[in-house]
């Protein structure tokens, strides 16, 4: 099992800055893909980014060139970098971790509880 911690969301004005943070725990033989989802009022969860554990990154089209995500493969810990936030922005994001349990099994996706972003005008 994998428990997904996650940190760092609040309320910010438009054009402003927030930082996510996500720690694994738990018992695992490796976490191959970490990243970020969000889930705005009345709408389907998406893909933000993600990021593997050579360092692949993937980038939904409406966060390039303002998120930035990262990953510390030593602390099983996932960070996004959100900057010139806007409205659209809002909502709540959640960790996501593909993880093996032993050497020899599939991926097993994780999620955290999630955690809530609001940008205000």
């Amino acid at each position: 099992q994998v428990q997904l911690v996650e940190s760092g969301g609040g309320l910010v004005q438009a054009g402003g800055s927030l930082r996510l943070s996500c720690a694994a725990s738990g018992s695992f033989f490796a976490i191959n893909v970490m990243g970020w989802y969000r889930q705005a009022p009345g709408k389907q969860r998406e893909l933000v980014a993600t990021i593997t554990n050579d360092g692949s990154i993937n980038y939904a089209d409406s966060v390039k060139g303002r998120y930035t995500i990262s990953r510390d493969n030593a602390k099983n810990s996932v960070y996004l970098q959100m900057n010139s936030l806007k409205q659209g922005d809002t909502g709540v994001y959640y960790c996501n971790a593909a993880a093996k349990r032993y050497s020899f099994s599939g991926d097993t996706n994780y999620w955290g509880q999630g955690t809530q972003v609001t940008v205000s005008s």
